[in-house]
């Protein structure tokens, strides 16, 4: 095998590789577009498995900004949503998963139904303000 063979084969891998990612990217674009009818899907399916390059350079003619604008919003979305976790995790200090302020909140409750003394709830303070 000669060195410019060597190089040929090196091109034809890195372009085949290229070819599978945006491959999935077509199948996950797809999949995530909720305006696209089932039949639709299907469609774009069977000419991808059919006629693979003719198919994916159409689909990223006709749909190509589309495809973007989607994945963009899948990304704010996973981002929006992984907040909203952290807020939620880091908000809880206490044992029971609230915050302070909330455990004081409810010691009074119990103090003022009589569930507890006086002791208690001094003590139930405490523990929720050395936290």
């Amino acid at each position: 095998m000669t060195f410019f063979q060597s190089i040929w084969i090196v091109f034809e891998i890195f372009l085949f590789f290229a070819y599978l990612m945006v491959l999935f990217q077509i199948v996950g674009d797809l999949f995530r577009d909720r305006s696209l009818s089932g039949w639709a899907r299907a469609l774009w399916i069977l000419f991808l498995v059919l006629v693979p390059l003719i198919t994916a350079l159409v689909y990223l003619i006709v749909r190509g900004r589309g495809m973007g604008e989607r994945q963009l919003q899948a990304r704010h979305q996973a981002q929006a949503t992984a907040e909203d976790y952290i807020r939620s995790v880091a908000g809880r200090t206490g044992a029971a998963g609230d915050s302070p302020a909330d455990q004081i909140a409810k010691a009074k409750q119990l103090l003022d139904s009589g569930a507890i003394t006086p002791a208690e709830y001094e003590k139930l303070k405490a523990d929720a303000l050395s936290r």
